[in-house]
């Protein structure tokens, strides 16, 4: 398995357990707006923090906005950047 389907997989894991969405995460693609299918700010604050501890990461505050963490896609473009500058 791909690196990146890895890291997708884990992404989806914590939006599943964080996210409190109003559809299951398995029947979203990676571009679907998870805004749209459910997740609130406060919610998004949650998926944020359990990331964080996840990928043993910190968003800078330039990262810190709605796009960051639209859709697993978006997120996982982020991590993958975090990643490549603590490698």
């Amino acid at each position: 398995m791909s690196e990146e389907r890895v890291l997708r997989d884990q992404i989806r894991q914590v939006i599943d357990e964080h996210a409190r969405l109003a559809v299951p995460i398995a029947t979203l693609d990676d571009q679907a707006d998870l805004f749209s299918a459910g997740m609130t700010s406060h919610a998004s604050v949650n998926v944020m923090l359990a990331l964080e501890d996840c990928f043993e990461v910190e968003f800078p505050e330039s990262m810190l906005r709605k796009s960051t963490f639209q859709s697993v896609a978006a997120i996982g473009a982020a991590l993958s950047e975090l990643q490549s500058v603590s490698a």
